[in-house]
């Protein structure tokens, strides 16, 4: 993975596994791999993906079973939360970059439903 350098790596290391659950390729229940593998997977300090996996713990996103690792909630409830906040946080992103070049939201609407009738979805 290329991190960044707008974001702390840890947060990134969040997002990319908030997206993996948003996308089911961590479906719930799933255990998550060690600190030390996902730090060679990502060629990062296991420090960081430590932190990461803390955080997202404290975010009650992933749960320690002791002795046997971390798995993803199961809690659908949260998932589904999770799940709003990314699209919301997309349809801003949108939006935003839009009107940076000028289109209102409006238009932008229009656009982006006349990109999807034109089969580019």
């Amino acid at each position: 993975m290329e991190f960044s350098n707008e974001r702390p790596i840890y947060l990134q290391i969040m997002d990319l596994i908030i997206q993996q659950i948003l996308s089911k390729q961590l479906l719930p229940g799933a255990k998550i791999p060690a600190v030390r593998s996902l730090a060679l997977e990502l060629e990062t300090n296991p420090n960081t993906v430590q932190r990461a996996l803390q955080e997202l713990e404290r975010e009650t996103i992933l749960y320690t079973q002791r002795g046997k690792g971390r798995f993803v909630t199961e809690n659908q409830e949260l998932l589904a939360r999770l799940a709003a906040n990314q699209r919301q946080e997309l349809m801003e992103e949108y939006l935003k970059k839009m009107q940076e070049i000028g289109i209102e939201p409006q238009e932008a609407l229009q656009q982006l439903q006349t990109y999807i009738k034109e089969g580019n979805s």
